[in-house]
């Protein structure tokens, strides 16, 4: 289920490197290499891990995603790490307080997707180590600087979580504009939830047949058409789930229309949930 390896890699306009500096616990290098693989990017560099690639729990948090850590390059310094990017933005949880920021200019991830989407090089989105952070000689390294919108009274996210939701937000705006236009993005869920007008009359001539044929007077017909038809059409319904709708309608309308002079069901049919 969900395993579909053979369909390739969402497009960018931008190549994105995650760069880890420091990072020192094995089952978070393996949890980063699973998340980026779930959002659809495989290019991870590590600068003077304390932990290896190879570890046991490692490639057990990975999963799947063993890939990423199978090609991951080993650098021994930041700059070299980074020297092939057109644009390194750095991450932190540490926000300077006030108006007057002098260093740590922060913009938030969905403003930094929007950042990237207009850049066509190389970018690296780095990230310190576990309990650390990067460095201040690391952040000034750095082109700008970015940060998770977390309660100030707990700023601090988990290594992999953290990179968890930047990638989110890269990709879930990659979904919205090349779904259904990329091979690497199809359109298995439908971002847009249209109803045609056909199928539209044809539900209202369903639930219409449907609520004429339950036992009672006109009101009560008339009531069961309306609050049916506003429940349904206010959830935004797509052609699918509507068709389905239609075919129960049309069976249960069939199986009313067939009891109506059945006086056995009449007498013993239901009225209330049990």
């Amino acid at each position: 289920m969900g395993d579909r390896k053979k369909i390739p890699l969402p497009s960018s306009r931008f190549e994105l490197i995650i760069v880890c500096v420091n990072t020192s616990h094995p089952g978070n290098l393996g949890a980063i290499s699973r998340t980026m693989l779930n959002y659809g990017f495989d290019k991870l560099r590590l600068v003077n891990p304390e932990c290896s690639p190879d570890d046991i729990e490692a490639r057990n948090r990975a999963k799947h995603a063993g890939v990423i850590l199978d090609k991951v390059e080993i650098f021994d310094d930041f700059t070299n790490a980074t020297e092939d990017c057109s644009l390194i933005v750095g991450t932190s949880g540490k926000r300077e307080v006030g108006s007057k920021t002098s260093f740590r200019h922060f913009c938030f991830p969905w403003e930094l997707s929007k950042r990237f989407n207009e850049h066509t090089g190389r970018i690296a989105l780095v990230f310190g180590g576990e309990g650390t952070g990067l460095s201040t000689d690391d952040l000034r390294k750095c082109d700008f600087l970015t940060t998770l919108p977390t309660w100030e009274g707990y700023p601090i996210a988990n290594l992999s979580h953290s990179i968890n939701s930047f990638l989110y937000q890269l990709h879930s705006d990659r979904v919205r504009i090349q779904q259904g236009n990329d091979s690497g993005l199809p359109e298995i869920v439908p971002l847009e939830r249209k109803l045609s007008p056909e199928l539209r009359d044809k539900f209202i001539q369903a639930v219409n047949e449907f609520s004429q044929s339950v036992p009672g007077n006109q009101e009560r017909k008339d009531s069961i058409m309306n609050s049916l038809t506003r429940m349904v059409m206010m959830s935004s319904p797509t052609n699918d789930e509507v068709t389905r709708l239609i075919g129960g309608l049309i069976d249960a309308t069939t199986s009313l229309q067939y009891s109506v002079d059945d006086d056995n069901w009449k007498k013993n049919r239901r009225r209330r949930v049990e």
